[in-house]
């Protein structure tokens, strides 16, 4: 795995939390984004990172950031660590015991009326708005112990759609939340082996796992990896797919590869799925040494057609872009879409910049983020009352490296190529970080 320097530029850590108001706005705030971003990653206690590679940077303590807006203004920015154990033995000693022994560095989304911070597969935590933890997500029902950092919400249904993968027995359980916040679904998954599942998919009828490649090897904690996750060629790569009410699952094989990130899915006729992902030919492959992993190569669009009648899959690339970080118009998550946003990758070691991928033209539109600079991925928020898909705004948080501080950009997701309507100045830094959410008002 390449090595990085954790502690400058975007990936540097923040050493305290803040609360900041009166914010210099470039531009003018569209007068209907009412509501916060809410982004999520890793930001060590001690204010810096040990160690020079992503498995140093992936598990370390969970931080919220948020900026909220209203009605054409922006109210203000707030950081927060998650309240955890781990915080509480550094800043609260004798305390942990009220506090979880969890690390949801990894999403935020909103349920049944309450806010969690998801981890990679352990205990999320419910939070208020303004970002204080409040303690387990009991209203996650069976899954308040663990599941994954990327469940689906179907805004038709609203139901939320989940699974946990764990490496050890059960190895995979699948579950359907009700939009009362009910468990109505709760099946545990036969597994060969422990695997890696970051992300899932859904359609209007089935649910879609990604059992790949990347799994667990617990020898290379003895080596001195933190993570003990790497590439395995003797794995056969597969997707799963189940009836979302429950039922027995097909498993269809694939070509090997690593998915972190879904784009979306859907049912193009009763016989066909179509499932949209961002993938890699491999990922966190081990060098022949044995102590050391090969530098991960690029990943690209790519859509595979399951066909539930013969059992076979076609795949293939749908773009040459290198992209990570995708997102669509969540409203349309699990139904037929058009367009996806994504953070592009120009280099091996960059994201930088906005790609918007028309799937009926094959066009691709770009919003230019200048080198040295870095961008999260960007989080689609519907115009009120929008007709149309792509009528909306696209937020996305932007780090400039002559300031060493943040920018939260707010772009037309029609037109992103003419650049931000209205840009936050931030005279503190966001971190890259993992996931984030439109939490509306």
């Amino acid at each position: 795995m390449d090595e990085i320097d954790l502690n400058s530029g975007a990936l540097a850590p923040v050493t305290q939390e803040m609360d900041l108001i009166a914010l210099r706005v470039t531009g003018k705030i569209p007068d209907d984004l009412n509501g916060m971003l809410v982004r999520n990653g890793p930001n060590p206690l001690s204010g810096r990172f040990e160690g020079v590679g992503l498995d140093s940077w992936w598990p370390e303590a969970a931080m919220l950031h948020a900026i909220t807006f209203d009605s054409g203004r922006v109210v203000g920015y707030r950081n927060r660590w998650l309240r955890t154990q781990r915080w509480a033995r550094t800043y609260s000693p004798g305390n942990e015991s009220s506090c979880l022994e969890t690390n949801p560095n990894i999403n935020v989304i909103s349920h049944a009326g309450e806010i969690y911070a998801l981890a990679e597969g352990g205990a999320p935590l419910t939070i208020s708005a303004t970002l204080d933890t409040l303690g387990g997500a009991n209203q996650l029902a069976g899954f308040a112990a663990g599941m994954t950092g990327h469940p689906k919400f179907d805004h038709s249904t609203g139901e939320l759609v989940t699974f946990r993968a764990d490496w050890k027995q059960p190895y995979l359980r699948y579950g359907v939340i009700d939009n009362f916040g009910q468990l109505v679904v709760d099946t545990e998954i036969e597994m060969p082996s422990p695997s890696m599942m970051h992300d899932m998919a859904i359609t209007e009828t089935h649910s879609i796992f990604l059992d790949l490649n990347v799994g667990y090897d617990f020898s290379m904690l003895g080596r001195g990896h933190r993570l003990p996750l790497r590439w395995r060629d003797e794995h056969c790569a597969r997707l799963g797919v189940i009836p979302r009410q429950g039922g027995d699952v097909r498993w269809f094989e694939i070509s090997p590869c690593c998915i972190l990130h879904v784009v979306n899915a859907f049912n193009e006729d009763e016989k066909t799925i179509v499932l949209d992902v961002v993938r890699y030919p491999w990922f966190m492959r081990m060098s022949s040494d044995g102590g050391s992993f090969d530098g991960n190569p690029a990943a690209v669009l790519w859509r595979y057609r399951i066909d539930v009648t013969s059992g076979t899959v076609h795949e293939a690339p749908a773009c040459d872009y290198a992209m990570e970080f995708p997102r669509v118009n969540e409203k349309l998550t699990g139904r037929p879409y058009r367009y996806l946003y994504a953070v592009e990758q120009p280099t091996l070691v960059e994201l930088r910049g906005i790609i918007r991928y028309d799937w009926h033209s094959g066009t691709i539109a770009r919003y230019v983020v200048p080198p040295g600079d870095h961008n999260s991925e960007p989080v689609f928020v519907p115009r009120q009352g929008a007709e149309t898909e792509d009528d909306g705004w696209l937020l996305c948080c932007v780090y400039r490296q002559l300031t060493d501080t943040s920018d939260v950009v707010v772009l037309d997701a029609r037109n992103i190529a003419s650049g931000p309507v209205a840009t936050v100045h931030l005279p503190t830094r966001i971190p890259a970080g993992f996931h984030g959410a439109w939490l509306s008002s």
